[in-house]
């Protein structure tokens, strides 16, 4: 595999506008600061990476640590060492949750290079498909209730069977948002709900998921902060309704806390927040063993970190809670040619070799930002 030696590998800071207004518990999101990674082989071969982090819009940031300090540490190594390049990477890098997207972003354009050699999609380098498409989530974001209810039932319209509801306004208005949605998009509607840390204990958690579980919610997304495991093993044992950890699992070494801890019965596992799509296969792999569910989860990616997530979705083992593998949904404009194929509430398999996504360069030109801006 000479010819796979990786020869470069650049990082580009770009800025995208959101679909949408989007307003959570963890404030509003004005646009997103991410970075295209380009990693190319000797022979020519070019893979496609994507930073997409809406934490901390570092976008620039992550491309500064691609190009000047992952970079170096993986030039010469074959497309196909993916372990080795991680651990690389790791090396110089260490215990910073950060730049995990960085790593991401260089190993999803491994995984590009590798299926494009052998001209074959990543899900097959995966193991092959378990399914041929993936169940999804829509996330309708804060605003008075009548809006959020006009816009679930919009996304019901389009084919959407799960609805995913960011609340954390409040008690009485996360209920009243509840209501009016439940009414608009009838019962036979899986309604999650997503409180992005908005509750400050078990106690304060437990009241406000009691006033919402006559609605029938399918699950709580991260009820609280993510280092506070015991809370969250307390509170499943107060409420019904399932708990789901989303922002306390980062790495497959978070993920063997909150399992051992039993923090939860589903796992949100990102491609981005994991370092890639390996580690993030690992953490379906060790909820499968305790029994846990597991589901993807959304920064929201643009079109290469979605088709990341497809591929992942698509081989994994079980996949039975509806994810939000639609990241691309949420942007104005995509930066590939491609139009992620999402049908009836399904995301689905993305067929070309390697990631199956091509960069629009009229897309790059008009997204791509210098450093300095």
């Amino acid at each position: 595999m000479s010819q796979l030696v990786i020869a470069s590998v650049e990082a580009i800071p770009i800025r995208s506008e959101p679909s949408r207004p989007r307003r959570s518990a963890l404030g509003q999101s004005m646009g997103f600061d991410y970075g295209l990674v380009l990693v190319r082989t000797a022979c020519g071969i070019e893979g496609l990476g994507e930073i997409s982090m809406l934490w901390d819009g570092m976008g620039g940031r992550a491309c500064y640590e691609v190009n000047h300090i992952l970079a170096p540490t993986i030039l010469g190594l074959s497309a196909f060492d993916i372990p080795r390049a991680l651990a690389r990477m790791e090396e110089v890098i260490r215990f910073s949750r950060g730049s995990n997207t960085a790593k991401a972003a260089i190993e999803m354009a491994l995984w590009d290079i590798q299926g494009k050699h052998l001209d074959t999609p990543v899900f097959n380098l995966l193991g092959g498909r378990m399914r041929d498409s993936v169940p999804l989530s829509i996330s309708i974001y804060m605003d008075d209730p009548e809006a959020m209810a006009e816009s679930a039932a919009a996304m019901v319209a389009k084919g959407f069977r799960t609805i995913k509801i960011k609340v954390g306004q409040g008690r009485d208005r996360d209920r009243a948002a509840l209501a009016a949605i439940r009414a608009a998009i009838g019962d036979d509607i899986a309604i999650r709900v997503d409180a992005n840390m908005a509750w400050r204990s078990p106690a304060v958690a437990a009241a406000s998921i009691r006033a919402l579980e006559e609605f029938g919610i399918h699950s709580v997304e991260q009820p609280m902060a993510p280092e506070r495991l015991a809370d969250m093993a307390l509170l499943r044992s107060q409420v019904s309704t399932p708990i789901m950890l989303d922002e306390s699992i980062w790495s497959p070494e978070d993920a063997a806390l909150a399992l051992r801890a039993g923090a939860a019965d589903i796992l949100n596992v990102y491609v981005s927040e994991s370092g890639g799509i390996y580690n993030a296969g690992t953490i379906f792999r060790m909820a499968r063993a305790f029994g846990t569910d597991a589901t993807i989860g959304s920064m929201p990616e643009l079109g290469i970190g979605t088709a990341a997530q497809i591929h992942l979705g698509l081989s994994v083992q079980d996949f039975d809670c509806p994810g939000d593998v639609c990241g691309a949904l949420y942007h104005a404009r995509d930066i590939i040619r491609e139009t992620i194929p999402v049908r009836n509430g399904h995301v689905h398999a993305l067929t070309g070799p390697g990631l199956g996504v091509t960069l629009d360069p009229d897309a790059l030109r008009d997204m791509r930002r210098d450093a300095s801006e």
